[in-house]
């Protein structure tokens, strides 16, 4: 066979050495894995019945889906456009209406508020507007898993403050209350590099409500420091047992400070529809703006016009019976109940949530079922939950998805998950655990 040409070797070995340089951007190392990726496909392989994901299978409310209907099959030819790129003016105009009555202060609809496509592109905006290499962002723990890797990619360095738990009362159930905030430890991890502390408040997957003196103590801590607050606040209508949710902008000095991030996905039950919001004072959200426009740039018409009028019916339903924002969390609640109580049933030890769609339960007396597996470096509650999926047929997630890797094991034997399905769905649950149950009590 002839030789190669000088040519192709050079060529050759060009191409070779450039390849050999890392093709991804640094800022994506680390983050490339997803717990979401793997437990979706399982669920869709395995799961008889999917408690894992945060996702109702259950409609929305009829005058929403009927909001929608009307937006795409009106005469009204801009609905199939290009809107506003910071937000549909009808929709901006009710949040502001709606959430300046909330916070007792007037805003603007053009600078206070701008739409994203879910609450998820408004903390993105945030991290990627603020953050920047050598800042350190706080989460508190258990966090949303996306909080992590968006500080990351943006540049900064994540410190992480963990909720820290009290033993109940003999003879009473763990509830998210018992974990709580300590405000020294919490002084303590602020500094001259603290740009920001992220706040989930109903958190997820805890379902606590954080409580006046707990962001209060937050609240304190940014303005001594300078520090922004990112405020996800998507599970904000859904809080049980007479509770009610706090708004941490409503705090003196925190207005100025602080984006408060919502989502019509966990407002409404429409996950799918990716309309979310960010409310803030107009010098931190023309910042969001820039990185809005120059990213995603616009949201679905259509479906911000449907939530722009689901938003007016509940402004001027609002504290009533009628209100959708009275009616789910009753509905929910429920919900949590029915769960609480098959899970007890069966020996698991759930924590019983404040708030947002999920409960979390300790699984501690399962453990003969899984043994642990000293030679592996997957934390407990992953083996488990991957076990589970696939030998019980029921989804659900595991908890140490919601710390960083240095704490996964330390909070390894609890499962979160999502109550917020039909009555059907539930009951297939109660079906799988009381099988399992009779199981492990045959000889």
């Amino acid at each position: 066979a002839a030789s190669p040409s000088p040519f192709r070797l050079v060529f050759s070995l060009s191409w070779q050495a450039k390849m050999a340089k890392p093709v991804q951007a640094q800022r994506l190392e680390g983050i490339d894995k997803n717990i979401w990726v793997e437990f979706v496909q399982l669920a869709a392989t395995y799961s008889k019945v999917n408690l894992g994901q945060g996702f109702p299978d259950f409609p929305p409310p009829d005058f929403l889906k009927d909001a929608f209907v009307r937006a795409v099959s009106g005469q009204s030819q801009e609905l199939h456009q290009y809107t506003r790129a910071f937000g549909h003016p009808p929709l901006v105009k009710v949040l502001a209406q709606f959430f300046g009555k909330l916070l007792g202060r007037d805003l603007d609809p053009m600078t206070n508020v701008m739409v994203t496509v879910g609450a998820y592109q408004a903390l993105f905006c945030c991290f990627q507007a603020f953050v920047e290499e050598g800042d350190e962002v706080i989460i508190i723990e258990p966090f949303f898993d996306c909080y992590e890797p968006m500080v990351r990619m943006a540049g900064g360095t994540p410190v992480f403050v963990p909720l820290r738990l009290k033993a109940p009362e003999a003879g009473r159930l763990m509830s998210s209350a018992d974990w709580g905030l300590d405000p020294a430890e919490l002084a303590s991890k602020f500094s001259e590099r603290t740009k920001a502390i992220v706040l989930n408040s109903p958190n997820n997957p805890l379902g606590k409500v954080f409580g006046r003196r707990e962001l209060e103590a937050v609240a304190r801590l940014c303005v001594r420091h300078g520090a922004l607050c990112f405020s996800d606040e998507v599970y904000e209508w859904l809080v049980y047992d007479g509770r009610q949710h706090l708004r941490v902008a409503s705090l003196p000095g925190m207005w100025e400070r602080t984006v408060t991030i919502g989502s019509s996905g966990k407002t409404f039950n429409v996950t799918g529809w990716k309309v979310g919001w960010a409310v803030g004072p107009d010098q931190l959200l023309r910042h969001l703006r820039t990185v809005h426009q120059n990213s995603v740039y616009h949201c679905a018409t259509a479906a911000q016009e449907a939530v722009a009028q689901g938003f007016q019916r509940e402004l001027e339903l609002y504290g009533k019976p009628e209100s959708y924002f009275m009616q789910l969390p009753r509905e929910l609640q429920q919900k949590r109940d029915c769960l609480v109580q098959s899970l007890t049933a069966v020996g698991m030890k759930p924590i019983v949530p404040e708030g947002t769609y999920f409960l979390v339960a300790d699984i501690s007396e399962f453990k003969s079922d899984v043994p642990e597996d000293p030679s592996s470096d997957e934390p407990y509650d992953s083996r488990f939950a991957k076990w589970m999926v696939k030998n019980k047929g029921l989804a659900a997630i595991p908890l140490s998805t919601f710390f960083c890797d240095a704490h996964k094991s330390s909070h390894s034997h609890f499962l979160r998950f999502c109550f917020a399905k039909e009555e059907g769905t539930l009951k297939a649950a109660n079906d799988i655990l009381q099988a399992w149950k009779r199981e492990k009590s045959s000889p």
